[in-house]
């Protein structure tokens, strides 16, 4: 078997829905399989997966196990060569395991391949390659001083190191951390070095996994050849507990590795506080005044609970500057994933936001900020 793709669901329901059937389009023409472990959800998630897709392999944990636990759990039962793991909040293209396989097959030193993720405004998410967080890269990282220089900047590598900035959005090459949404590596690889280390919860387990690869002489790569939308606000709300974790992560991360000062401890848990402060700051469902809603589908023509609705049967009539507030919903049985997440990276601006509309179980999802834990609007629910 070629592909085994995993996938940790924790209470996103219908965002798992949208992301099953987005890898199923995917791996149709691979010998691939999808395995959702399920951490002790409180919604209908396992229903949902026993009722829409009961092919798929689903492990029912019943107890919250975390994220290296979980998907540990579910990489002991893959058959694959190659391992995807993959968050349940994403969405990826028709092409983007075929691309990636390929890309990782021509590399002799392969570690980890992580692609290019954008949020659910169609913005690059900085996160999809970063550097070794150090202290000093941390540091750069908490008071935002990478922002002060642009990317590849001569003689700013200095404070460019943690989102890789020596490679822009659109090229691929080395780096050294990549993002836990979505990694791609060699099932051997990851048996090798152990999976995900479970003494962490959460939260550094991609940047431990990502070290550990480059420990082993191996190289990690970003393949900006192929996107997918990480809906990242969605998988986890930034209250108290995500504080609490944000900061047991990262000081779990430094003591294993770094072997830090007493000073450089107490310094990393004020910042981590002061990141984590700022992180739960900006999540929140947003309330957007939108003047107009335009229906892509070459099938409906419209959709209840939704005023001042247009309807376009093609992705190239809009205009792609509109001068008012407007959401774009996308009919997934009219366009493919491709299409949909390209016209969301041409169209991406402040006045616009994109929907998906899913015709099988007659709900629309998105998001309106990659701070914000996403929209469900369920019209069978609308009388």
């Amino acid at each position: 078997m070629q592909l085994s793709v995993i996938i940790l669901n924790y209470n996103v329901r219908y965002f798992l829905e949208l992301c099953v059937m987005s890898v199923q389009k995917a791996i149709q023409n691979m010998d691939a399989e999808i395995i959702v472990v399920d951490n002790n959800s409180s919604d209908d998630s396992c229903a949902m997966m026993n009722r829409c897709f009961p092919d798929v392999k689903l492990i029912q944990n019943n107890e919250n196990l975390g994220f290296p636990k979980g998907n540990n759990i579910g990489v002991a039962q893959a058959k694959g060569e190659y391992i995807c793991i993959l968050n349940p909040d994403t969405v990826v293209a028709e092409d983007t395991f075929e691309k990636v396989l390929a890309f990782s097959k021509s590399k002799t030193d392969l570690g980890i391949v992580g692609c290019k993720l954008i949020d659910g405004t169609g913005n690059f998410l900085p996160e999809s390659k970063r550097g070794i967080p150090t202290p000093w890269v941390a540091f750069t990282k908490i008071f935002g001083l990478y922002k002060l220089f642009p990317s590849r900047s001569v003689g700013t590598s200095l404070f460019t190191k943690y989102y890789a900035q020596h490679l822009t959005q659109n090229q691929t090459g080395k780096v050294d951390i990549l993002v836990g949404a979505f990694m791609v590596m060699k099932r051997e690889l990851y048996t090798e070095i152990g999976g995900f280390d479970e003494n962490c919860f959460m939260y550094s387990d991609d940047i431990d996994l990502s070290y550990m690869v480059l420990q082993k002489g191996k190289n990690n790569y970003y393949f900006h050849e192929t996107t997918i939308i990480h809906y990242k606000g969605e998988s986890t709300v930034r209250d108290g507990t995500y504080m609490k974790r944000f900061q047991e992560a990262m000081n779990f991360f430094y003591k294993k590795h770094f072997n830090p000062s007493f000073f450089f401890t107490f310094f990393m848990k004020i910042g981590s506080f002061i990141f984590s402060l700022f992180k739960k700051s900006q999540q929140k469902n947003k309330a957007i005044s939108v003047d107009e809603t335009i229906l892509f589908s070459k099938e409906i023509t419209n959709l209840p609970n939704f005023e001042k609705i247009s309807n376009y049967t093609n992705l190239e009539e809009f205009n792609e500057n509109p001068n008012h507030s407007c959401q774009l919903i996308f009919d997934i049985n009219s366009f493919s994933f491709i299409e949909i997440i390209d016209a969301m990276q041409i169209l991406k601006a402040k006045n616009i936001t994109f929907k998906m509309y899913l015709a099988q179980n007659n709900y629309v999802i998105g998001s309106n900020s990659a701070n914000d834990i996403g929209e469900i609007i369920n019209l069978s629910k609308i009388a």
